[in-house]
């Protein structure tokens, strides 16, 4: 197993998961997708809510988990933790523990609502039986509710909490978050808002549209965390938008699929495909994007 210096990764891709026709999962594009993510420097987060993780039970998520151990990629692995059973969230990290990963997401109970003690009660679980450093996951248009900053302060000190993934939309709960507990390593749990983030200490970026634009998020990431962000407007937020439109990761998937990345744009219900009626958004965005890109590595090779 390789060991990573976590920090040294400022993009971690939430990949999808991609299925067949019939709604299996295509093993040869997932490999060809971990592929793309270790040529472009990108860790990797497998089975979030991009990779549809609520759609998959436990023991398929553990053959995907597995399988992408298999491959050996050169970039750190991060596993999801979700759902609102403690036991069975304890156990499948026990499982995972016994893989070559490298780190865990852990989100909020869906649905349940926790309040401060029976957040922290929850997370202290999680830590306590992961082998691997943690990032907490702050979604609360997915959770129904905030991670508040006193569940923050209580973990502050335990030896697996690493990192924190904010997705409120709300700069001041980013703040707030560097406010209790100065010693965690922020993320940027939104695309867009990237470049506003990093001005307020934000390290890297959990992506989505590193899926469709790995080599070319990660330059944006770079460009953002090193101040260029003038360099970033329009062009990234209308391709990101576009990969919003409907429910991620609807978009993102037909796009790969129209990139020859992945063999189908298929999900599993309760979402589909078919819920973008119009498509001419994200192909757009990825001539933009793929124009960019090829600009700015004339840019850099100018300079060099």
């Amino acid at each position: 197993m390789a060991t990573f210096q976590l920090n040294d990764f400022y993009v971690w891709t939430a990949l999808i998961t991609p299925f067949d026709q019939h709604g299996a999962v295509d093993y040869d594009s997932l490999a060809k997708i971990v592929d793309d993510q270790q040529q472009a420097g990108n860790g990797i987060l497998i089975c979030g809510s991009t990779g549809e993780g609520l759609a998959i039970e436990q023991e398929e998520q553990l053959r995907i988990v597995k399988f992408i151990c298999e491959l050996k990629p050169q970039v750190p692995l991060m596993v999801s933790v979700g759902g609102a059973n403690l036991p069975a969230q304890t156990a499948w990290i026990n499982a995972c523990n016994e893989l070559p990963i490298d780190c865990y997401l852990l989100t909020v109970p869906l649905y349940a609502k926790p309040g401060v003690v029976g957040q922290s009660q929850w997370f202290s679980a999680l830590m306590d039986a992961a082998k691997f450093p943690c990032m907490l996951y702050n979604v609360p248009s997915r959770s129904g509710v905030s991670i508040p900053k006193q569940t923050v302060k209580n973990l502050a000190n335990h030896k697996n909490l690493w990192a924190l993934k904010e997705a409120s939309g709300d700069i001041n709960e980013f703040l707030g978050f560097v406010e209790a507990a100065p010693q965690l390593k922020m993320y940027s749990g939104e695309d867009a808002l990237m470049p506003y983030l990093a001005s307020a200490g934000a390290v890297g970026l959990v992506s989505v549209c590193a899926n469709a634009w790995p080599e070319a998020t990660n330059l944006y990431v770079e460009k953002a965390l090193a101040g260029y962000s003038d360099e970033l407007f329009p062009t990234w937020y209308n391709a990101i938008n576009s990969l919003f439109e409907v429910s991620n990761p609807i978009p993102v998937k037909v796009l790969m699929h129209k990139q020859a990345v992945i063999n189908t744009p298929v999900l599993r219900a309760p979402l589909t495909h078919l819920e973008l009626e119009c498509d001419a958004a994200v192909t757009a965005a990825d001539s933009a994007i793929t124009e960019w890109l090829c600009q700015s590595r004339s840019a850099l090779r100018a300079v060099n």
